[in-house]
Formats: C-alpha cells, structure tokens, sequence
C-alpha cells in the first residue's frame, strides 16, 4: 500500500485505539503467565486532564505496554476517586445556580443530586486518557463509592474499630470554613501570605510599682497577627529565663475590649527573640497554643462558628465574618488606644486544597485511627528493601514521616462519602454497627440485658429504641477508601480468596508524585499489611512535579499550564508522550516546554521518513550485497543500546532510556545506517541488504512502541512487512531480546564515523561540493583492518581512492580519527600558517586533558577507592592522549 508524505496521528490514534479495544487486548484474566500489574492513582472525579496526570499515566502506559510485549499478564486497572470534598463543593455550586440550597434538602435529596452529577461528569478525565493511548484494562474500572467498594470501606472501619485502632475523641484538627468540614494535612497548601502584626496593649492587673519600687508600664505588648481571637485568650505566655518580664510573673492582665482577666504563665516554649517576647495563648485557634493550654491547663474558648463567623462566646462583632472582624477589631483597639503600632508582615497560611479558603485550626469532636502499630511494619517494608521507593532519596523523608507518625482524623463533615457506621441513641450513648438492625443488636448486648431473655423481650427493646436511633452524620475521609485500592478493585474484602485478588496481588509498580508518599502510599503499605498480611506493591516510581520552563509549578492562577487535549490535538499523542518522558527523570521535576512536543513530533516524522525512504526502495534478486559491515555494525549497535535500554528500565531510568531508544533511531539508524545501506540514486538495492533492513525497522517499531504505540502500529501494518493477522499487531509483538556485542567492531565503526565527519567538516570549511570527490591517504598506528571499511567511507564522505601510506603527507590537510593520521591533498595550497595555528590549538587542549588524567592517577585516594574499570577507563584515556600528542608534534615538525 502507498503512504503518504507526511504522518498525520489524528487519522491513527482513534483508528487504532478503538482496534486495540475491540480486540480486547487491553484486558487481562488470570492465566499460568507471570502477572504484571498496576493499579491507577485513582484521580478525582471532578478532575480534567494536566500535566501531572499526563506524565503519571504516560509513565505507567509505557510500564505495562512493556510487560505485555515481554508476554507477561499485564494488567493495569483504572478507576476515580469519589473525592468527596471538592465533589460535594461542585454539587453544591451546581445547586446554587438552580437556586437550590443544601440546607434545605435532606441528605438522600442530595446524594440523588451527587450521583447524577458523578454519572454525567465523573468520567471526563478517564476519557482524556484515552487520547492519551492509555492501555488500561476499561472492563475493571472501578470507583471508590461503588457499592462493594464502599462495603469495604465500611469492613474495614469496623475492623480497626473492634482491635481498639479507631476511636472518637475533641482533638484540634485543620477545619475548611467554606467546606464546613476537617480536612488532612495533604489538602492544605501553605502559601506566603502579606499581613499585618498587630501590637496590642494588655493592661496589668494590680498597681504600678515593681517589688524594687521602680515605676513599671501598667502595660505588655503582644504581637499577632490575629487581632480577631482576642476574646479566645486564655493567658500571656513568658520565657522564664526572659529578665525583661521577671515582674509580671504571678500577674494576670485584662484582654482588651471584652476586659476579661487572664493570666500571664511562663514556659520556654516562648521564643525570647521573636516579636515582643510575649506570647498571646489561644486555645481553641492554635495548635501549639493548644498544647500549651492542656500543659498549663487552660480554659478553651472557642469563638468562632463553622462558617468563619464569631459566634456568641466572643461578646462583640458576633455573627461578623472572621477577616471582616480583623480590621474591625483593629480600628477598634486603636480607638481604645490598645493598639501600640502595626507592621506589614509575611508568613505561610495553610489554605483548602478544594475550597481555597484560609483553614481554622479548630477543636472538634472526629474520629481517629491509632496508627503507630500499623506504620511499623509500612516502615520495615521500606527499610528492608521489600519496597522500593524510586528514587531512593525519598526514603529519608518516608523514615521521619512513619517514625513520627500521629492519629489519622478520618472524619470528614460532608454527606458524599462512606458515612461513618456509628450510631447513637436518644441519650448519646453509641455504637458501631454496619447496618441499623446490627446497631440494634449492639445496643441489646451493651445493656447487658439477660441472655435468657424471651424474643417478644428483645423485639421490644429494638422497637422502643429504633426510633431513636440516628447515624453518625460525618463520612469518611477520601483517604480511608483509597488507602484500600490495591486491595478492593481486586475484591478482597468481598471475596477474600477469589481468583483476581490471589494472582494479581501484590501489584508490582505504583507510579504516583512524592507529596502523597505519607497520606497514600505509606497508609496503603499499612492497609496490606493489616488486611492482607503483605504489601500492596513492590516498586514505587516517584514522579516530579510539572513545572513552566522557569521552574514555576503549572497552576490555573499562574496561566501557565497548558492544556493536554489541545497538545494531543496540535502535536499528536506519541509527541507529546515522547516530550514528556524525554525530560522526566524519576523524582525530578520536569520544566516543560512546548518545544519538547514539537522536537517529539519531529522524531515521530523522522521515522515516517525513513520509513517512506526504504519503503521506496527497488530490489535486485541478482545484485551481490555490499554491506555486509555496516549490517553487521548496526546489528551490534542495536544490541548495545538494548542492553542499555533494559538497565535503565530495571532502574526505573524512563528518560535515559528514551533518550538511548532516540539516539539509536535518530543518529545510528537514520544518519549512519541508512546512509551506509541506501543505494545510489534511482538504482536497485540488493535483496539481502533489503532484507536485513526491514528486519532491523522492525525491532526498531517494536522497541518504540511502549513510548509511541500509534505510529508504531501503524507502520507495524504497513505492506513493506509480511502479511499481518488481525490478532498479529505490535502491542503484543514480542519485545526484542539482544545478542552479543562485537566491542571491538563497535569501537572501529566510532572512528570510521569519525573520519566521514572530519572530512564534511573540511567540505564546509573549504567550501567544496559534496559532488567532488576527494583523495584521501591514511597513515595506520591502530589495529583497525581499513580494508573492510574503506567502501563505506568512499560511498557517505565521496572519497575518489584512499592510499594508506608510512609517512605524513606534505602539503596535505591533515586529521587525526583514534590513534590514525588521514592526509587529504587539496588542490589550492594549503594554508601552512592556519594549519599550524589548528593544531597547537589541538595539542594545548590534549596537554590540558593529559594534565588532569594524571591527576588523578597520581591521587593515591583516587586509586584505592575507584573501581578497576574506571581506573583502566582513566589508563586508557592517558595512554590515546600520549598517543595523540606526539602525533600532532610530528605533523608539526613537517610543516615547519
């Protein structure tokens, strides 16, 4: 069949996707194979399509694509996060602009409206992936509220709950105002906030006079930047060691405006240096003034509702929001003349992931996972090697994580989620149950009624309390049902021995970004532990973040992140995968720029025109074949980047071994091979070149696939081929496996390579046509047998008659390719002044690099500690550079 001049991937990617689906080869059933399995950070589904997904899901394709060509049972499971508070705000929003308030439907009104919402917008980004050329298996899609994953959700609350693990307690936790709801560490961003500092005056109770009779301010002075909390003061903290406030030790002061007493306490958790060395306590609104308040006892008074808004317990500006209270406050402290200066000043503020608001820390009545028992053995996987963290550098900050680890607050105040299974009757007492009849037993064993009670007793009791009876408000956090991912889309929980669960679990590869290593990854190594009795997965690839090419993260507020689809659709999907993965080195970040797209769209139509080229090539059955060293030198090329290739990919090197696959392609394939092969212009090719030809374009396609399946599959069905079958395609063609490597012939091919270039060099220097062939004479100081290579300098550098001579060649413009001297005699003179000036540069470079070789070999540390191969490696280097010295101070002696 023809193919056309130019590769068009919108007339490919559709075709061959949807071929690879109605062919089922994306879908994977247990069998005898080895399995290779991922599964999907299940993205949210609020979510649409950016860069980080792109580079997550492009990394983990080009994974399975792999496996499933090296035979293994490949397997990559999909599915979405229920996310359950950006989902919530969305639907919320959603029922604003029908004019629907949430408070005024009841929670089953709600959750009807929650799932229409999913159904119709939930799998957008599952979609996009598709354009991606993401090969996962669609048929085991899952979803994190699904029914059963839900009831595994619900199991396994139960579960910790009946060890002792989970419990419901007041704790401080980071409260969302505008989501009305607690939210985990993970969704709250710290971000460099402008403020003010507020130095507010607390008047001293009692007189003015110190015990040394001195006369004293009848004031302190405490910075915050949080005038607002004021009415929440519980005390003044000091530094006892501090000598400036040694006479306000036992005093109490007056909070300003409300006039409330409160008093001054000393502890060295006071930084002496910072602001005025006092320290304003607030309970109820500060973490650390919080552990303060229970070391020393403190009352806590929480003034604020919800909602950001003061509420009745802070006496003035009750209902007003919390920033509008702020400057409020202020211009009231100065009119009170309580209000001693203000500085601008910049601090982080944690903000809501989901609702961008400013988070409260707050007291609240949640529930908590104990977690020290289940993060050691999550830490030991680590630690022993039975999980690998890739990079490695991660597993400092994965020890200081689990080894400091605190209680999970799984309690969210939201209706879309797994809603808590506790139940509580009319008088507050409560227990944990699955369903509401299971509650009702709970209640019966708890009032120890007597066992021999009649049915009609305890048929009476249920009756009398089911009324009463009420479930916990709160769901769940997100975290508490994916923590179970790798164990529920396989349906562990439902069916603990089924087929799926038993062959495909443990998964192998896990790839996702380092800031969820804790919230996600660390708390699915517990799940499996605890559930399963082993870990989820074995290798965890820790991507980088996306960045702008001047290293800002892409965000929306920034304008500076592009949108995927809209690359797909100007660059093609193999494009954009391929620049990508060419700049993502495992755990670094990756400073995208669109020119890497375009340089992958140029690598995608260098292949389709290499391809055109062979393509068009007419054979002669008759013709002898010519190239049998340049087959025999790419034949070896290609097994040498192959077995690089593989070590990078064994290393989780994704980009070094693209960047290798590039190199082969690019240089070795299309700019030296092809170049060494092709015949002359409108003239036959023989059948074995032909052959051997095709053969390599194949592996070629083959080892491209995993990083650019549409183009590869396209040209994989091309004709030049043999006739494929319909089940006969490059997804499931087998990986190509290496051969031996000729080192030496390899070698001697770098310096032919070296001579071509040295002489299109002098070409371009001397300004003369490709078309004029030139003479060229080669004195031989190495072991390289010329003879066999010679034709191929004759065919891609246009040399007319190549003589190997004993001595230099005066007269001629000289160059040097390994250890060998080549001579090209010109036929205008030689330019004697300009030569010599060439090679004193030469030979001060070769001095240089001589210099710092020996360097090293002198240095006795240097010796001792390398490995023998680089010190052989930095032997020969000293020895070429010698050798290459006194060849440049012989050509210099001739010219005179």
């Amino acid at each position: 069949m023809s193919i056309s001049t130019h590769y068009n991937p919108a007339e490919t990617e559709d075709k061959w996707y949807s071929y690879w689906l109605s062919k089922k080869f994306f879908h994977s059933e247990p069998d005898e194979r080895e399995p290779y399995t991922i599964v999907i950070p299940p993205p949210n589904v609020t979510g649409v399509l950016h860069m980080g997904h792109m580079l997550n899901n492009t990394i983990q394709d080009v994974l399975i694509r792999k496996a499933r060509m090296q035979g293994k049972n490949a397997c990559w499971v999909p599915g979405t996060d229920h996310a359950s508070i950006a989902t919530e705000a969305k639907v919320v929003a959603m029922l604003k602009e029908k004019g629907i308030n949430k408070k005024d439907l009841s929670r089953e009104e709600f959750l009807k409206y929650a799932w229409e919402w999913k159904e119709k917008y939930g799998g957008i980004i599952l979609e996009q992936l598709k354009k991606l050329g993401a090969s996962c298996d669609w048929d085991r899609t899952r979803f994190t509220m699904e029914e059963d994953l839900s009831a595994a959700v619900i199991d396994s609350f139960i579960h910790l709950y009946k060890k002792g693990w989970i419990y419901r307690g007041i704790r401080m936790v980071n409260w969302d105002p505008a989501g009305k709801t607690a939210v985990s560490d993970e969704e709250v961003i710290r971000k460099e906030v402008n403020q003010k500092l507020y130095y507010i005056r607390y008047t001293i109770v009692g007189d003015k006079t110190s015990d040394y009779g001195l006369q004293t301010p009848d004031y302190l002075v405490v910075a915050t930047t949080r005038p607002e909390t004021i009415m929440a003061d519980a005390a003044i903290c000091i530094n006892p060691n501090d000598e400036r406030f040694a006479h306000l030790k036992g005093k109490k002061v007056f909070v300003p405006l409300v006039n409330h007493e409160i008093p001054v306490i000393e502890d060295e958790y006071v930084d002496i240096e910072f602001g005025t060395g006092c320290l304003k306590v607030t309970p109820a609104h500060d973490l650390n003034d919080y552990e303060l308040g229970v070391k020393h006892n403190l009352p806590v008074t929480d003034i604020l509702n919800d909602d950001g808004t003061l509420n009745e317990l802070a006496v003035i500006l009750v209902g007003e929001d919390r920033f509008v209270a702020r400057k409020k406050i202020a211009k009231m402290l100065e009119e009170a003349g309580h209000l001693d200066k203000v500085e601008d000043y910049k601090s982080q503020v944690g903000f809501s992931e989901r609702t961008d608001a400013a988070i409260e820390p707050k007291l609240s009545m949640q529930w908590f996972v104990k977690m020290k028992e289940m993060a050691q053995p999550a830490l030991d996987d680590v630690l022993n090697g039975e999980v690998n963290l890739i990079p490695n550098k991660f597993e400092n900050t994965y020890r200081h994580w689990m080894e400091n680890v605190r209680d999970w607050n799984i309690s969210r105040q939201l209706w879309w989620g797994q809603q808590i299974p506790a139940w509580y009757d009319d008088k507050g007492n409560w227990v944990v149950a699955k369903t509401k009849e299971e509650a009702l037993e709970e209640f019966w064993k708890k009032k120890h009624l007597d066992e021999n009670c009649s049915d009609t007793e305890k048929a009476g009791f249920k009756h009398q309390l089911e009324p009463f009876l009420r479930q916990d408000e709160d769901v769940m956090d997100t975290w508490f049902s994916s923590w179970l991912w790798p164990i529920s889309v396989f349906d562990g929980f439902k069916d603990p021995n089924n087929k799926d669960i038993n062959y495909y679990y443990p998964t192998n590869d896990l790839v996702t970004a380092p800031e969820i290593l804790f919230f996600w990854v660390a708390r699915m190594i517990m799940a499996g532990h605890e559930f399963m009795g082993k870990k989820p997965f074995t290798n965890v690839y820790l991507t980088g973040i996306v960045r702008d090419k001047l290293g800002r993260k892409m965000s929306k507020s920034l304008g500076n992140s592009p949108d995927p689809i809209g690359l797909i659709e100007k660059y093609g999907a193999d494009a954009v995968r391929v620049g990508m993965l060419m700049s993502s080195p495992a755990g670094n970040d990756l400073m995208f720029d669109e020119s890497y797209c375009e340089q992958g769209r140029n690598f995608a139509s260098k292949i389709w025109n290499a391809f055109r080229l062979v393509k068009g090539w007419e054979v002669d059955e008759n013709l002898e074949n010519p190239n049998k060293q340049a087959i025999s030198w790419f034949e070896n090329r290609f097994n040498e980047s192959l077995l690089e290739i593989e070590a990078n990919f064994k290393q989780y090197r994704l980009s070094e071994a693209l960047m290798t696959t590039y190199k082969l392609v690019w240089d070795d394939f299309c700019a030296w091979y092809l170049e060494m092969v092709k015949p002359a212009y409108q003239q036959p090719i023989d059948a074995e070149s032909y052959s051997a030809t095709i053969a390599f374009f194949e592996n070629i396609i083959k080892l491209l696939h995993p990083n650019m399946p549409f183009l590869t599959e396209e040209l994989w069905h091309d004709d030049l081929f043999a006739e494929r079958g319909e089940m006969d395609c490059c997804i499931v063609a087998e990986f190509p496996k290496g051969g031996s490597i000729d080192e030496k012939l390899l070698k001697d091919v770098e310096v032919i390579k070296t001579v071509v270039a040295e002489i299109r060099n002098i070409r371009n220097q001397k300004q003369i046509s490709p078309k004029e062939a030139l003479p060229l004479s080669l004195k031989v100081n190495s072991d390289i047998d010329y003879e066999k290579w010679l034709n191929i300098v004759y065919k891609i550098a246009n040399v007319s008659a190549a003589e190997i001579v004993s001595d230099k060649v005066a007269g001629a413009t000289a160059f040097m390719a390994g250890k060998d001297e080549f001579f090209i005699i010109l036929t205008e003179t030689i330019d004697v002044e300009a030569e010599r000036i060439r090679l004193n540069a030469d030979l001060v470079y070769l001095q240089g690099f001589l210099k710092s070789v020996d360097a090293k070999l002198s240095n006795e540390r240097f010796v001792q500690n390398a490995k023998p191969e680089i010190i052989a490696n930095e032997r020969n280097k000293k020895a070429d550079a010698e050798a290459k010295i006194k060849i440049i101070e012989e050509s210099l002696v001739v010219l005179g």
